[in-house]
C-alpha cells in the first residue's frame, strides 16, 4: 500500500511538472532559415508561424517556385528545431522514469 501511495504521489508531480513543461514549450521559439539566409520563418512551440522574413532579392517574376520552395524548407528546418526542443524536454523531464521503450510523451 505505501508503493501504491508513492507512485500516486509521483504521478501527481509528474502531471505538475509535466504541465509546466507544455507551457515553457508554448512560449517557445524557433527560427528555420534557407536560401543561405536569406529566408527565415520564425514558430511558436506550438507550431504557429509567428513571421516570416524574404530577402527582396528573391523577388523576381520568374523565381516564384524557388521563392516557395525556401519558403517550405525554412518552415521545416524550423519544425523540426521545434520537435527536437520538446524531445529533449520531454527527454529530461523523464529521465529516471522506468518507461517502456517506445513510449512518448505527451500521451
Amino acid at each position: 500500500m505505501k508503493d501504491l501511495l508513492g507512485l500516486m504521489g509521483k504521478a501527481k508531480e509528474m502531471q505538475a511538472k509535466f504541465q509546466a513543461m507544455q507551457e515553457e514549450i508554448a512560449q517557445m521559439e524557433a527560427t528555420g532559415q534557407s536560401g543561405g539566409g536569406l529566408l527565415s520563418v520564425t514558430l511558436t512551440g506550438k507550431f504557429e508561424m509567428k513571421s516570416l522574413k524574404i530577402d527582396p532579392s528573391l523577388f523576381k517574376e520568374d523565381d516564384v517556385e524557388i521563392l516557395e520552395d525556401l519558403i517550405l524548407a525554412a518552415h521545416n528546418d524550423a519544425k523540426a528545431k521545434v520537435e527536437t526542443a520538446m524531445k529533449d524536454k520531454t527527454a529530461a523531464l523523464t529521465a529516471g522514469l522506468p518507461l517502456p521503450p517506445g513510449f512518448k510523451l505527451p500521451f
